[in-house]
């Protein structure tokens, strides 16, 4: 007699292979009524099925997280335009080597932000460093954006450290890859910034936002809204760059104009140095370190 079929194995009809056996042989993709629903792009990609896209993209990174046990992120924000030191250099050397006034003002500006790559990448090699020691359910992990400049200097300090590192990366018009040091496994793309950020949001336990532009800003507004209408809960923000960021807007303005409570203020931390944004972590949890 033949033996009961195993209940725990998956019998899905491969319709995936149909479309990639088309791709192969070099077939235009025609709308198809008798395609399986969920292997019809067409279908997929139609204004009416966009709540499906949206559960689809809040779905596939959050189990996949769930499988691998990332469970508790340190989200790291910044300019995707910032460079390391010796790239930074080499930029502007080859516009001083051109003559370009506006593109050696440019340049320049990249030599001298240099130092908040090395120093997200050292931010994150602490925060390694500390998981490593600690048991799988309680590891922190560095998220960002997945893109480059900051973001790849916090995912590359992590890699350093032989971590997983998650990467939320975004379909944008111009051309945007994952940088190398995100975890293969971890390294997500979404075309809808909505669900990005809540995914940044939901195992985020602090977040460190390096000087950057209006998707950094963006960014870290949509959580210290979140965190001041206790639609989040509490998490240490950190913003890196005291300097910068005191340049970029006066916040006693709003106190003085009743926007915002004086206790608002509190809700962040400035910073300048890798070791101190880790404190700051540190004490609002009582980590061991």
């Amino acid at each position: 007699m033949e033996a009961n079929q195993d209940i725990t194995e998956r019998r899905l009809a491969d319709a995936w292979a149909e479309l990639q056996a088309h791709s192969d042989n070099g077939h235009p993709l025609q709308a198809d009524a008798y395609r399986l629903a969920f292997a019809d792009p067409e279908f997929l990609l139609r204004r009416e099925t966009r709540g499906i896209r949206f559960q689809l993209e809040m779905l596939k990174p959050d189990l996949t997280q769930q499988q691998l046990g990332i469970e508790h992120t340190v989200v790291v924000f910044g300019s995707a335009r910032f460079r390391e030191h010796g790239e930074a250099e080499a930029v502007l050397q080859a516009a001083e080597a051109a003559g370009d006034a506006r593109a050696i003002a440019k340049a320049r500006a990249l030599v001298r932000n240099a130092h908040y790559y090395d120093r997200a990448r050292e931010f994150a090699r602490l925060v390694a460093r500390y998981s490593a020691t600690c048991p799988k359910h309680e590891q922190l992990y560095i998220c960002t954006g997945g893109g480059p400049g900051v973001m790849e200097a916090a995912n590359r300090g992590a890699h350093d450290e032989g971590a997983l590192t998650v990467g939320l990366n975004i379909a944008l018009p111009h051309e945007q890859a994952a940088n190398p040091y995100v975890s293969p496994e971890l390294s997500f793309k979404f075309h809808y910034f909505a669900l990005r950020k809540m995914h940044f949001m939901m195992r985020a336990k602090a977040l460190l936002a390096f000087p950057g532009g209006f998707g950094t800003l963006d960014e870290l507004f949509e959580v210290i809204t979140l965190v001041q209408c206790k639609k989040a809960k509490p998490v240490p923000i950190v913003l890196y760059g005291t300097d910068y960021w005191k340049r970029l807007f006066n916040l006693e303005v709003l106190v003085e104009e009743g926007t915002i409570s004086p206790e608002d203020l509190e809700l962040f931390h400035f910073v300048d140095d890798p070791q101190a944004a880790w404190e700051v972590i540190v004490k609002f949890y009582g980590l061991t370190v």
